[in-house]
């Protein structure tokens, strides 16, 4: 295959990509966005094969087999994740992508000579960049991913971990990368190069551990963009045009999806990034008196018997569903739920907030799991003006985005945050554990109104009481 026509297969691959991420903007053209990137991806590692057709059949059959164990296992944690951990698997899948740009550039300065570097010691200057960086943005993007897997998991604690004298440490390891990238270029050492990675892993485990359970939607994202970028540096070393565009696709969706969650959570992406917020802080049980600076205001419970009268009796109906839904796989009895309201002629609505659950869309992709209409799903700024006109709210495990706090707390650290008006609902059903935060440790003024009652449980098995109470 000539280097022509494998440009002109790139860049068709890099168009079906581009189709691809316009179609998983939507939960309706999801599926043909998945498809497009499989066909894109497809196209692209094909092309290279036979662009690159190794000059043994035994090399070309070890990148045969390679590929086919990784897509193995790929399949295989695709069909069997639960969709509550889609977040860790995300989280652990651009792990794998920085380490795959800090080995390739291993390979590119071991052997440069089949890379079209040139010969050991006569490196160029820029090639010699492109694998530092690619090294560096990978090294960070693979140790960041796995505290973000380990905190998501549970496996480590969720709470911001603040080191003393964080910013001056990482400033310092900043500085001391830039230096070591800078003798790299002059020398083409390897032991430097290593010291790169070294530095870089330290740096991404530094600038992770501070951020909080409240900003890992960020962390998400912003992980995700680093891959992106990290792929791209490989593709210039490698001088592989699919990487490049590819690369560059994901990073600059993965900043742009960034910034989109910060400005639904009116945060700075810099604080977010320097440690921000989070960790739960739990409020004291309903009925117990906290100590000094607790809360010790009342909340009023329902039972499922009284919340499925009141919905019964309630002719426009808004759900709130929240990462507690999620956790508890409670989708398909709110589903159940909003069927049933439908039969009694009520009209039924979802609200979603964009910083929904752990990861953007995952909320989205749950109510789909359960065939609920894409129809019925609102985000914020369509739904906001209808919680006034709602008989009922039910929020089933949302908790910040809906807090009042975020309006009238000038201390409040969600304040400015948009949320969901589901105060403004005549009446409020909210389905929660118990009293504890949410991710941002603050305590949800929601509970206290008077026109909120609380539904103390697990989401499904709660659902499932109020479905029996309504039928």
């Amino acid at each position: 295959m000539n280097a022509s026509f494998a440009a002109l297969l790139y860049l068709i691959s890099g168009i079906l990509f581009i189709l691809a991420l316009r179609g998983l903007g939507s939960p309706e053209t999801a599926r043909e966005g998945n498809r497009f990137g499989v066909i894109g991806m497809a196209i692209a590692i094909i092309t290279t094969l036979l662009y690159q057709f190794p000059a043994s059949f035994f090399s070309f059959f070890l990148v045969v087999v390679g590929i086919a164990i990784g897509g193995a296992i790929g399949v295989w944690r695709a069909r069997t994740i639960k969709m509550t951990e889609m977040p860790q698997l995300v989280a652990f899948f651009h792990a794998l992508v920085g380490l795959a740009a800090v080995l390739v550039a291993a390979s590119a300065l071991n052997a440069p000579k089949a890379f079209g570097l040139g010969i050991p010691g006569g490196i160029h200057a820029g090639s010699l960049l492109e694998m530092a960086l690619g090294a560096a943005i990978g090294a960070i993007t693979f140790t960041g991913s796995i505290i973000a897997y380990l905190k998501l998991d549970g496996k480590m604690s969720g709470a911001p971990i603040m080191l003393p004298n964080r910013h001056v440490i990482n400033i310092g390891l900043a500085a001391l990368l830039f230096v070591f990238i800078f003798a790299f270029m002059m020398t083409e050492g390897h032991f430097v190069f290593w010291l790169i990675a070294l530095t870089a892993f330290a740096l991404g485990v530094l600038v992770i551990i501070p951020i909080g359970g409240a900003d890992m939607p960020v962390v998400i994202s912003m992980l995700n963009s680093y891959s992106g970028w990290a792929a791209a540096a490989v593709g210039f070393t490698l001088g592989n045009l699919a990487l490049i565009i590819t690369g560059a696709l994901v990073g600059s969706s993965g900043a742009i999806l960034s910034y989109v969650m910060c400005k639904g959570m009116n945060r700075s992406f810099i604080s977010v990034i320097l440690g921000g917020f989070g960790g739960e802080v739990a409020a004291p049980p309903p009925g117990e008196a906290g100590e000094a600076g607790k809360e010790t205001r009342s909340v009023q419970q329902a039972t499922p018997e009284e919340a499925g009268k009141l919905l019964k009796a309630a002719k426009r109906v808004i759900i709130v569903p929240g990462y507690g839904l999620a956790v508890a796989q409670a989708q398909h009895a709110v589903r159940e739920i909003a069927d049933v309201l439908k039969k009694n002629g009520a009209d039924v609505k979802y609200a979603i907030h964009p910083v929904a659950g752990r990861m953007p869309g995952h909320m989205n992709v749950l109510l789909a799991e359960a065939n609920v209409p894409y129809d019925e799903v609102f985000e914020l700024e369509e739904i906001n003006p209808e919680f006034k006109d709602a008989d009922v709210a039910l929020v089933i495990g949302a908790n910040d985005v809906t807090n009042p706090a975020a309006k009238t707390d000038t201390a409040s650290p969600i304040y400015g945050m948009p949320i969901l008006d589901v105060e403004l609902a005549k009446a409020v059903l909210f389905v929660k554990r118990g009293m504890g935060s949410g991710y941002a440790g603050v305590e949800n003024e929601l509970f206290f109104r008077p026109n909120t009652k609380m539904l103390f449980g697990d989401a499904k098995k709660v659902a499932d009481s109020v479905l029996r109470a309504m039928e």
